[in-house]
């Protein structure tokens, strides 16, 4: 019974997750960081198996308007830019409930780009693979609960937060956007 409870509650917490619930509150700390452009492309976007369909353009605006309602919160002194490229996508369709509830799912690749210093910041682009929040439906599936668009801009708001988490790492592993210290830095060498 207490497996059964810790189970429910479990889910209740998961449920609760989403890739825009935090949207109301600070963003988190990202030092000099301005989104300056923000751009998806799809060329290549495969359909995974067992997905409804959607297209190149719904794909790409999808994610940049998540990708801005998202990173509009930071106002940093230097500016940035993504480029993001969707590479795979499934848009579950209805399935058997609790027996076989297809999940949705997208793969996009990111590159941040600096726009002072002219590089990438990631020579490499960085893949991101996100599923659908748990409130969409664990046990129907969202297929019989969300259209394909309410599908996408879930799936797009967790690909956002994706980001943001992957830019918080890096700004704490390699100093990414610290940009206020790099500068004082590069005038005091000037000045010697």
């Amino acid at each position: 019974m207490i497996r059964v409870i810790a189970l429910l509650m479990s889910l209740v917490t998961l449920a609760a997750c989403n890739g825009a619930s935090d949207l109301g509150e600070a963003a988190v700390p990202l030092g000099d960081f301005n989104l300056k452009h923000n751009i998806a492309v799809a060329p290549k976007a495969q359909k995974g198996p067992l997905s409804r369909d959607a297209t190149k353009e719904e794909l790409t605006k999808a994610l940049t308007d998540a990708t801005q309602e998202r990173f509009s919160r930071y106002n940093g002194a230097r500016d940035y830019h993504f480029g993001m490229s969707v590479e795979g996508y499934v848009l579950a369709q209805p399935g058997i409930p609790i027996i076989f509830a297809p999940k949705s799912i997208l793969i996009i690749n990111l590159t941040v780009w600096d726009d002072a210093k002219q590089e990438k910041l990631n020579p490499k682009p960085h893949q991101i693979t996100v599923f659908e929040s748990f409130d969409q439906g664990p046990v129907v599936g969202s297929g019989y609960t969300k259209s394909a668009e309410e599908q996408l801009k879930n799936l797009s708001q967790n690909a956002a937060k994706s980001i943001e988490n992957y830019l918080v790492r890096q700004n704490a592993a390699e100093g990414w956007f610290n940009g206020v210290a790099d500068e004082a830095e590069e005038l005091a060498v000037a000045a010697e």
